[in-house]
């Protein structure tokens, strides 16, 4: 599937350079200063308005801004296969499946099979996705360059070009939005085996998404010899989520060391680390617990958090109680 605009020939021209949409004799006059004549002018300013109109309702930079911030939400979303059953066979007195009764019906190799499938529909839409921005990315450039020129003549002669373009554009956002919300999962074979007497039951996959799960900057918090974590996700689903979190010990020194990390099931947005060692860097990671219909998840959080340092070395327990909890050491002058 390819939105590449093509046929307008305009990529092969510079826009920044106005002339382009011009003769060489058309670009002669041009230069040779000729007035333009009311009705001429007339044309110019409605068509300069019109494309100033687009640029800033219809590709404004703040709208291209806040689709390359939700582009890279979905590159760190997580994506699942959901299962849609419909109407059983007429007549039958069961009105719906339930899901947890449709994966006892769905044949378990071809649902992984089918998993696969929709890891690569859902990397395949990430690129197309990605391909389409960079398209209207550089339509809004091509556009600011025309507008930003002082040269009427191509508001004349090359309008028919310029409303091409527009047009072309708009489809192509048309095209990024409607390609933004995950779509039907494509089935060439059956997912449910032969089941005899049995009616088989009508199957609808849908690739849905999980906004991803992210550590809480501020409310996570590192102590001498152990941590606060706390992460959120954006969308809170209607089920209590399980998450996966992970942490080790950066850079370890001894063997024993090596053993400072774990995997931890958390039901919770929230835990404590605990008999860490002080002073010392831990790389943490959170996301959701492994679940059967995941299909891709590109991305996990991650945070890196420094222990505060232990109490300095001083005399022996034995001496510190016959010199006296107020003993202190003079700073020198």
């Amino acid at each position: 599937m390819n939105f590449q605009v093509t046929g307008l020939g305009l990529d092969k021209m510079k826009l920044d350079s106005p002339q382009s949409f011009l003769d060489q004799e058309e670009v002669e006059e041009a230069e040779d200063g000729q007035l333009l004549k009311p009705e001429a002018w007339q044309t110019y300013v409605e068509r300069r308005n019109a494309l100033q109109e687009f640029l800033t309702s219809d590709l404004s930079p703040h709208l291209l801004k806040r689709h390359h911030a939700r582009m890279e939400l979905l590159k760190k979303c997580s994506y699942y296969i959901e299962i849609l059953p419909k109407h059983l066979a007429l007549g039958d007195q069961n009105p719906l499946v339930l899901p947890t009764t449709m994966f006892q019906l769905i044949d378990p190799w071809k649902f992984q099979r089918m998993k696969k499938v929709g890891a690569a529909q859902t990397k395949i839409q990430l690129l197309l996705l990605g391909d389409l921005l960079e398209q209207l990315d550089h339509g809004r450039s091509e556009l600011d360059a025309l507008l930003e020129s002082p040269d009427p003549q191509p508001f004349l002669a090359g309008w028919g070009l310029v409303e091409q373009r527009l047009v072309d554009l708009s489809a192509v956002m048309d095209s990024f939005l409607a390609m933004m919300v995950p779509g039907r999962l494509h089935i060439k074979h059956r997912l449910v085996s032969d089941i005899g007497a049995t009616k088989i039951p009508h199957i609808r996959l849908m690739l849905s998404t999980k906004m991803p799960v992210m550590f809480d900057r501020k409310e996570s918090v590192a102590h001498q010899d152990w941590v606060s974590l706390r992460w959120f996700v954006t969308i809170q689903q209607a089920v209590p989520e399980q998450f996966e979190l992970r942490y080790k010990l950066l850079d370890p020194r001894t063997q024993q060391e090596c053993m400072q990390c774990g995997i931890i099931p958390v039901a919770t947005c929230a835990f404590d680390i605990r008999n860490l060692l002080p002073n010392r860097a831990y790389k943490f990671t959170v996301k959701r617990a492994e679940s059967y219909t995941l299909v891709y998840e590109p991305w996990r959080d991650s945070l890196t958090l420094h222990t505060r340092p232990g109490p300095p070395e001083g005399p022996a327990p034995s001496r510190l109680g016959k010199l006296g909890p107020s003993l202190t050491v003079p700073s020198e002058r």
